[in-house]
Formats: structure tokens, sequence, C-alpha cells
């Protein structure tokens, strides 16, 4: 997987020109293009490519000129960067005294990232830190990580026990982390890959039938009419957001991620369904190119808090700050 992202990254062309804060639609919807694309050709490599796409724009967004500056040099050189976030239950991260002591849960290209951008609890408040993983390895706990998905993101479990930490590591202000728009409004990176998910669905399926000449049975030709639908409709989602997100007195483009996050959720378990319906049996056997797009979507979708999403996107509705329109 190391060498699938750095390639990745280096297709590209982050390696040389790393990817920043968009300042156009234009440039917003160009690089959710490219973690789409990524998305529906391999689902844990679109995890991880936009995992480094986080944590660059992170450190752009907040670092120094001298840390910036370091941070390219490193990309340059084929550095990988995650986001570790997550809490690991009664083990936080914690800086003291120069010293990092506690854990992460879900740190997603864990042996795989040479950087990782983590939150961690200081005198000051929840500060980030980008640590680099060859100077300041941490224990690995791969056992923890045994899904019926995604396997292939090397999510895993990471303990750092009194590493010390140099102070230039540290990145940004306290609570920058949670800042908005960019907390929220990120999501729409990783519903970018969602939706290259259901697209890799649609064309895996068509690719199986017309293989096995089952595409003209009148049955499948109406699974296929609608797979496409659902693809469609999804990147259609992701597209409108983005390209609404500059739009002048747009109050509501946190609620329109948080919707966008919904609706290809649904498209994709949609799609899920009726992928199986369409390869059947075939489709679970480990070899074939649709079983790892089944369980890794399925995996993957289950981003935290989805009830609290909707709950937000219908209080907006209520409120009138979200209308439907054309």
């Amino acid at each position: 997987m190391q060498d699938a992202l750095r390639a990745a990254i280096a297709r590209a062309g982050w390696d040389r020109d790393p990817p920043r804060d968009p300042e156009t639609a234009e440039a917003y919807l160009a690089l959710l293009a490219t973690l789409y694309a990524t998305g529906r050709r391999d689902l844990p490599l679109g995890r991880l490519l936009e995992g480094h796409v986080d944590a660059v724009q992170i450190v752009g967004r907040y670092g120094t000129a001298a840390q910036v500056e370091r941070l390219h040099a490193a990309l340059a050189a084929g550095a990988m960067l995650g986001v570790w976030n997550a809490g690991l239950a009664g083990e936080p991260l914690i800086l003291a005294d120069g010293r990092l002591s506690g854990g992460k849960s879900y740190a997603s290209g864990a042996g795989v990232l040479t950087h990782a951008l983590v939150t961690a609890q200081t005198d000051d408040g929840n500060r980030l830190l980008l640590v680099d993983l060859a100077a300041v390895p941490p224990a690995i706990d791969r056992d923890w990580w045994r899904m019926t998905g995604m396997q292939r993101s090397e999510t895993h479990q990471v303990r750092w026990a009194g590493a010390a930490i140099d102070a230039a590591a540290t990145i940004g202000h306290p609570e920058d982390y949670v800042r908005e728009p960019f907390f929220s409004g990120g999501a729409l990176r990783f519903v970018a890959v969602h939706a290259g998910g259901v697209a890799g669905l649609c064309d895996r399926t068509r690719d199986h039938l017309v293989a096995t000449d089952r595409a003209g049975d009148p049955f499948q030709a109406a699974r296929l009419a609608d797979l496409y639908g659902l693809a469609e409709a999804a990147a259609g989602v992701v597209r409108r957001v983005a390209d609404d997100w500059f739009a002048p007195g747009n109050d509501a483009r946190l609620m329109r991620v948080a919707a966008a996050r919904l609706a290809v959720a649904d498209a994709a378990e949609r799609a899920i369904v009726l992928a199986q319906q369409s390869v059947g049996l075939a489709g679970h056997f480990r070899d074939h190119p649709l079983a790892a797009m089944l369980t890794d979507l399925a995996v993957y979708l289950r981003q935290p808090a989805p009830d609290a999403q909707r709950l937000r996107v219908g209080a907006a509705v209520a409120s009138g700050a979200l209308v439907p329109s054309l």
C-alpha cells in the first residue's frame, strides 16, 4: 500500500504541487475529482489519499512559513501524511514537558505513512502535532483492525510512551483542528471517495454482466440502469455542493455538505444491494473484482454520527436554511 499511495500522490502531482485549500469552485472540483477517481478504483487507497490531502491542507492553513516549507520539501522527497484524531479509550494522547504519551484509535495508514498529524491534549488545550513517524515511531496494534472490509487501509491503534517531541512539531493554535468551515466542510472529501465507490460498483457489475453475457437480460438491464442513476446522483450531489461552496452568502454550505453525506451514503447502500442482486453468489468469491468493493464500501460508509447529521439537516430544512432547488 505504501508504494500505491506514493504513486497516487505523484500521479496527482501533489508531490511537486501540494494540495492547498481551494480558492475557486474549479479548483475544488478538480481536487474532489481526483479523490473520486481513486475511490472508484480502490477505496482503501482513496481513504489514505483523502487523509493525506486533509493533513497537507491543515499544515498549509495553520502552519508557519518555515513549517510549510519543511513540509513541501518532505513531500517532494516522498512523504505521505494522514490525520489521526480519534481518541483511544482510557489512553488520551497527551503532550507534557515535551513528551508524547497515550494513543489514537482508527489511525489509518499506520505503518504506511511517513508523518501523522495528531491532536494531543496540552496545558493550552487541544493542539495539532506533525509527527515524523520515522523519528518518533508509535507502537502499532495490528490485531485490533479485524474488519470485513477496508483491511488494506491499515487502520490500527497506535501508542506512544514518553516520546520526545520537538517544539517545531506543534502546528497552529489551540483548537485549530475543529475550526469551521474546514472541519465540517472537509467531509466532502471523503464523500467524494464514497461517490467514487458507487461508480466502482456500477463499473464492476457491468463488467461482470457483459463478460458472462447476461447484460441483455431485461432484469439485469434494469438493474444496470438503476446503478447508473445512483452513481450519477452521488457524483452530482458532490459536484453541486462543491460548485456552491464559494457562492456569495452561502450560509448553509455546511448543511449542504451534511446533506450530501447522507444522500451519497443512501445511494451507496442501495447500490450495494443492486450489485449483489445482479452478480449473485459469484460476487462473494474473494478473488472476484466486486467482492472487495462491496465490503470496503459497506465499512467505509460507517463514518461517525450519521444520525446526528440527519437531525442537523432536518433542522436546517425546518428553518428554511435548506430548500430544494434546480
